[in-house]
Protein backbone atom coordinates (compact mmCIF):
# COMPACT_ATOMS: atom_id res chain seq x y z
CA UNK A 1 0.00 0.00 0.00
CA UNK A 2 1.33 3.31 -1.16
CA UNK A 3 2.18 6.08 1.71
CA UNK A 4 0.89 8.30 -0.69
CA UNK A 5 -2.75 8.04 0.37
CA UNK A 6 -2.47 7.92 3.79
CA UNK A 7 -2.33 11.91 3.37
CA UNK A 8 -6.03 13.06 4.23
CA UNK A 9 -7.93 15.48 2.85
CA UNK A 10 -5.42 16.75 0.36
CA UNK A 11 -3.98 15.23 4.90
CA UNK A 12 -4.03 16.51 4.95
CA UNK A 13 -4.65 18.17 3.64
CA UNK A 14 -3.44 18.02 5.49
CA UNK A 15 -1.27 19.31 4.62
CA UNK A 16 0.81 22.22 5.53
CA UNK A 17 1.97 24.61 2.79
CA UNK A 18 5.68 24.88 1.18
CA UNK A 19 6.71 28.22 0.67
CA UNK A 20 9.03 29.06 -2.80
CA UNK A 21 9.71 32.25 -1.64
CA UNK A 22 11.52 31.37 1.62
CA UNK A 23 14.87 30.85 1.86
CA UNK A 24 15.75 27.34 1.68
CA UNK A 25 18.75 26.24 4.11
CA UNK A 26 21.28 23.50 3.59
CA UNK A 27 20.68 21.48 6.67
CA UNK A 28 23.97 19.53 5.85
CA UNK A 29 26.27 22.68 6.81
CA UNK A 30 27.63 22.91 10.89
CA UNK A 31 25.92 25.18 12.62
CA UNK A 32 27.72 27.43 15.34
CA UNK A 33 26.84 27.05 18.76
CA UNK A 34 24.54 30.28 18.61
CA UNK A 35 23.18 29.65 15.49
CA UNK A 36 19.24 30.08 15.84
CA UNK A 37 18.00 28.45 12.45
CA UNK A 38 15.23 25.72 12.27
CA UNK A 39 15.05 23.64 8.78
CA UNK A 40 11.22 22.31 8.52
CA UNK A 41 10.80 19.83 6.34
CA UNK A 42 6.79 20.35 3.99
CA UNK A 43 5.18 19.43 1.06
CA UNK A 44 4.74 22.05 -2.04
CA UNK A 45 1.13 23.66 -1.33
CA UNK A 46 -0.93 26.69 -2.10
CA UNK A 47 -0.63 30.17 -1.88
CA UNK A 48 -2.85 30.33 1.25
CA UNK A 49 -0.12 27.33 2.72
CA UNK A 50 2.49 29.79 1.41
CA UNK A 51 1.06 33.24 3.65
CA UNK A 52 0.68 31.11 6.62
CA UNK A 53 4.24 29.84 6.54
CA UNK A 54 5.56 33.70 6.33
CA UNK A 55 3.52 34.54 9.90
CA UNK A 56 4.77 31.91 11.05
CA UNK A 57 8.46 32.38 10.13
CA UNK A 58 7.71 36.10 11.46
CA UNK A 59 6.69 34.90 14.52
CA UNK A 60 9.78 32.51 15.47
CA UNK A 61 11.92 35.54 14.20
CA UNK A 62 10.59 38.42 16.30
CA UNK A 63 9.82 36.32 19.51
CA UNK A 64 12.17 34.37 19.35
CA UNK A 65 14.88 35.05 17.27
CA UNK A 66 14.94 31.94 15.36
CA UNK A 67 15.26 32.00 11.46
CA UNK A 68 12.72 29.35 9.22
CA UNK A 69 14.32 27.66 6.50
CA UNK A 70 12.69 25.09 4.57
CA UNK A 71 13.42 21.87 2.76
CA UNK A 72 10.56 21.77 0.48
CA UNK A 73 9.29 17.82 -0.71
CA UNK A 74 7.00 16.12 -3.49
CA UNK A 75 6.41 12.75 -2.43
CA UNK A 76 4.99 12.01 1.17
CA UNK A 77 7.92 9.38 1.57
CA UNK A 78 10.56 12.27 1.51
CA UNK A 79 10.28 14.16 4.51
CA UNK A 80 10.20 11.66 7.44
CA UNK A 81 13.39 9.94 5.70
CA UNK A 82 14.74 13.70 5.64
CA UNK A 83 14.09 13.91 9.22
CA UNK A 84 15.93 10.75 10.21
CA UNK A 85 18.64 11.34 8.50
CA UNK A 86 19.57 14.52 10.07
CA UNK A 87 18.42 16.54 6.81
CA UNK A 88 15.46 18.25 8.36
CA UNK A 89 14.86 19.71 12.14
CA UNK A 90 11.56 19.11 12.08
CA UNK A 91 8.71 18.44 9.59
CA UNK A 92 4.98 19.28 9.28
CA UNK A 93 3.31 17.89 6.48
CA UNK A 94 1.60 14.59 8.07
CA UNK A 95 -0.88 13.21 10.82
CA UNK A 96 -0.65 11.10 13.90
CA UNK A 97 -2.04 7.63 11.77
CA UNK A 98 0.97 8.54 8.89
CA UNK A 99 3.32 8.90 11.83
CA UNK A 100 2.74 5.95 13.72
CA UNK A 101 2.48 3.79 10.23
CA UNK A 102 6.28 5.12 9.45
CA UNK A 103 7.44 4.62 12.38
CA UNK A 104 6.16 0.94 12.31
CA UNK A 105 6.76 0.33 8.95
CA UNK A 106 10.71 1.61 8.80
CA UNK A 107 11.74 1.06 12.51
CA UNK A 108 12.30 5.04 13.37
CA UNK A 109 11.65 6.97 16.28
CA UNK A 110 9.96 9.97 15.19
CA UNK A 111 7.78 12.07 17.67
CA UNK A 112 5.08 14.75 17.78
CA UNK A 113 6.47 17.49 19.51
CA UNK A 114 3.00 20.36 18.61
CA UNK A 115 -0.28 19.93 17.03
CA UNK A 116 -1.03 22.12 14.35
CA UNK A 117 -4.34 21.31 12.00
CA UNK A 118 -6.77 19.37 10.80
CA UNK A 119 -8.60 18.72 7.60
CA UNK A 120 -12.27 17.13 8.13
CA UNK A 121 -13.34 15.08 5.40
CA UNK A 122 -16.97 14.99 4.32
CA UNK A 123 -19.63 13.10 2.97
CA UNK A 124 -21.27 14.20 -0.16
CA UNK A 125 -24.25 12.52 -2.27
CA UNK A 126 -26.39 13.59 -5.28
CA UNK A 127 -29.77 11.46 -4.20
CA UNK A 128 -29.76 12.73 -0.66
CA UNK A 129 -29.59 16.26 1.24
CA UNK A 130 -29.55 14.50 4.64
CA UNK A 131 -27.52 11.44 5.84
CA UNK A 132 -31.40 10.67 7.70
CA UNK A 133 -32.47 11.06 4.20
CA UNK A 134 -29.94 8.05 2.65
CA UNK A 135 -32.56 4.98 1.55
CA UNK A 136 -32.43 1.83 2.77
CA UNK A 137 -30.18 -0.80 1.10
CA UNK A 138 -27.99 2.20 -0.46
CA UNK A 139 -24.62 1.71 -1.73
CA UNK A 140 -21.64 4.36 -0.12
CA UNK A 141 -18.39 4.69 -0.83
CA UNK A 142 -15.39 4.56 0.65
CA UNK A 143 -11.82 4.82 0.14
CA UNK A 144 -10.25 1.27 -0.38
CA UNK A 145 -6.62 2.18 1.47
CA UNK A 146 -6.25 0.83 4.84
CA UNK A 147 -6.30 4.37 6.70
CA UNK A 148 -8.74 6.34 4.56
CA UNK A 149 -11.33 3.53 4.90
CA UNK A 150 -10.76 3.65 8.56
CA UNK A 151 -11.68 7.18 8.86
CA UNK A 152 -14.24 6.53 6.70
CA UNK A 153 -16.14 3.94 8.47
CA UNK A 154 -15.92 6.96 11.54
CA UNK A 155 -17.65 9.36 9.74
CA UNK A 156 -20.12 6.92 9.08
CA UNK A 157 -20.40 5.87 12.57
CA UNK A 158 -20.37 9.76 13.55
CA UNK A 159 -22.96 10.25 11.08
CA UNK A 160 -25.42 7.86 12.89
CA UNK A 161 -25.28 5.32 9.64
CA UNK A 162 -23.17 2.06 11.36
CA UNK A 163 -21.83 1.44 14.54
CA UNK A 164 -18.05 0.03 15.07
CA UNK A 165 -16.37 -2.08 17.89
CA UNK A 166 -14.74 -0.30 20.57
CA UNK A 167 -11.62 0.23 20.80
CA UNK A 168 -9.96 -0.03 17.66
CA UNK A 169 -6.92 1.70 16.00
CA UNK A 170 -7.96 0.59 12.41
CA UNK A 171 -11.37 -0.05 11.73
CA UNK A 172 -12.74 -1.91 8.66
CA UNK A 173 -15.96 -2.93 7.40
CA UNK A 174 -15.48 -6.33 8.85
CA UNK A 175 -16.14 -3.98 12.39
CA UNK A 176 -19.42 -2.71 11.40
CA UNK A 177 -21.84 -3.89 14.59
CA UNK A 178 -24.62 -2.50 13.34
CA UNK A 179 -25.96 -1.12 10.10
CA UNK A 180 -29.90 -0.09 10.16
CA UNK A 181 -30.02 1.20 7.27
CA UNK A 182 -28.75 -2.13 5.51
CA UNK A 183 -26.19 -0.18 3.71
CA UNK A 184 -23.57 -1.62 1.51
CA UNK A 185 -19.89 -0.39 1.58
CA UNK A 186 -18.08 -0.34 -1.64
CA UNK A 187 -14.47 0.13 -1.14
CA UNK A 188 -12.83 1.87 -4.27
CA UNK A 189 -9.41 3.38 -4.90
CA UNK A 190 -10.05 7.31 -3.02
CA UNK A 191 -9.30 9.01 -6.19
CA UNK A 192 -12.61 7.27 -7.69
CA UNK A 193 -14.76 8.32 -5.03
CA UNK A 194 -15.94 11.52 -6.58
CA UNK A 195 -16.65 10.25 -9.73
CA UNK A 196 -18.92 7.35 -8.65
CA UNK A 197 -21.54 9.69 -6.96
CA UNK A 198 -24.30 9.54 -9.98
CA UNK A 199 -24.27 6.01 -9.26
CA UNK A 200 -24.72 5.21 -5.38
CA UNK A 201 -26.29 6.15 -2.63
CA UNK A 202 -23.58 8.76 -1.31
CA UNK A 203 -19.63 9.03 -0.95
CA UNK A 204 -17.02 9.52 1.43
CA UNK A 205 -14.59 11.91 -0.06
CA UNK A 206 -11.04 13.14 0.64
CA UNK A 207 -10.98 16.88 0.46
CA UNK A 208 -8.53 16.61 -2.31
CA UNK A 209 -10.52 14.98 -4.85
CA UNK A 210 -13.84 16.43 -3.66
CA UNK A 211 -11.81 20.16 -4.54
CA UNK A 212 -10.67 18.24 -7.96
CA UNK A 213 -14.30 17.56 -8.37
CA UNK A 214 -15.55 20.53 -7.86
CA UNK A 215 -17.01 19.85 -4.79
CA UNK A 216 -17.25 22.54 -2.30
CA UNK A 217 -18.67 22.59 1.63
CA UNK A 218 -22.22 23.10 0.67
CA UNK A 219 -22.82 20.40 -1.55
CA UNK A 220 -21.85 17.82 1.54
CA UNK A 221 -24.20 16.31 4.04
CA UNK A 222 -22.14 15.76 6.58
CA UNK A 223 -19.00 16.93 8.35
CA UNK A 224 -16.63 15.00 9.88
CA UNK A 225 -16.53 15.91 13.97
CA UNK A 226 -13.29 17.04 15.08
CA UNK A 227 -13.90 14.49 18.50
CA UNK A 228 -11.91 11.48 20.22
CA UNK A 229 -12.57 8.79 16.74
CA UNK A 230 -10.82 12.22 14.77
CA UNK A 231 -7.28 12.51 16.83
CA UNK A 232 -5.11 10.51 14.84
CA UNK A 233 -5.74 12.43 12.00
CA UNK A 234 -4.24 15.91 13.69
CA UNK A 235 -1.77 17.34 11.67
CA UNK A 236 1.95 17.65 14.00
CA UNK A 237 5.11 18.59 13.75
CA UNK A 238 7.34 15.71 13.97
CA UNK A 239 11.28 15.53 15.39
CA UNK A 240 13.63 12.86 16.03
CA UNK A 241 12.84 12.02 19.47
CA UNK A 242 16.44 12.67 20.69
CA UNK A 243 15.77 16.22 19.94
CA UNK A 244 11.77 16.65 20.76
CA UNK A 245 12.93 18.69 24.59
CA UNK A 246 15.77 20.93 22.44
CA UNK A 247 14.82 24.50 23.51
CA UNK A 248 14.71 25.64 20.09
CA UNK A 249 12.56 23.32 18.79
CA UNK A 250 9.92 23.99 21.65
CA UNK A 251 10.15 27.66 20.68
CA UNK A 252 9.45 27.03 17.22
CA UNK A 253 6.30 25.24 17.83
CA UNK A 254 5.07 28.14 19.83
CA UNK A 255 5.86 30.59 16.98
CA UNK A 256 3.67 27.90 15.38
CA UNK A 257 0.86 27.65 17.95
CA UNK A 258 0.27 31.17 17.97
CA UNK A 259 -2.65 33.86 18.16
CA UNK A 260 -1.18 35.02 14.48
CA UNK A 261 -1.17 31.91 13.21
CA UNK A 262 -4.24 30.89 14.18
CA UNK A 263 -5.93 34.22 12.44
CA UNK A 264 -3.57 33.30 9.30
CA UNK A 265 -5.55 30.06 8.90
CA UNK A 266 -9.00 31.65 9.60
CA UNK A 267 -8.55 33.95 6.80
CA UNK A 268 -6.90 31.40 4.63
CA UNK A 269 -9.65 28.64 5.09
CA UNK A 270 -12.62 31.05 6.28
CA UNK A 271 -14.95 28.01 4.90
CA UNK A 272 -13.53 25.62 8.05
CA UNK A 273 -12.02 22.90 5.67
CA UNK A 274 -8.53 23.59 7.70
CA UNK A 275 -8.46 24.66 11.38
CA UNK A 276 -6.03 25.21 14.27
CA UNK A 277 -5.62 21.79 16.35
CA UNK A 278 -3.87 22.59 19.22
CA UNK A 279 -6.17 24.74 20.86
CA UNK A 280 -9.20 22.01 20.62
CA UNK A 281 -10.82 19.89 23.30
CA UNK A 282 -12.05 16.23 21.99
CA UNK A 283 -14.87 15.13 23.29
Amino acid sequence: MSNTKYIVGGIAAIAIAGAAYLSFGNHSDKKTADDKTVTVGIMTDTKQGQDIWKVISKTAKDKYGITVKFKTFTDYSQPNKALSDGEVDVNAFQHYAFLNDWNDKNKTDLVSIGDTVISPIRIYSHKAKDVKDIPNGSTIVVPNDATNESRSLYVLKNAGLISLKDGLTTATVKDITSNPKNLKIKEVDASQTARSLDDVGAAVINNNYATTAGLTNDDSIFTEPVNQDSHQWINVIAARKADKNKKILKEFVKAYQSQATKDAYEKAYPDGSTITAWDIKLK
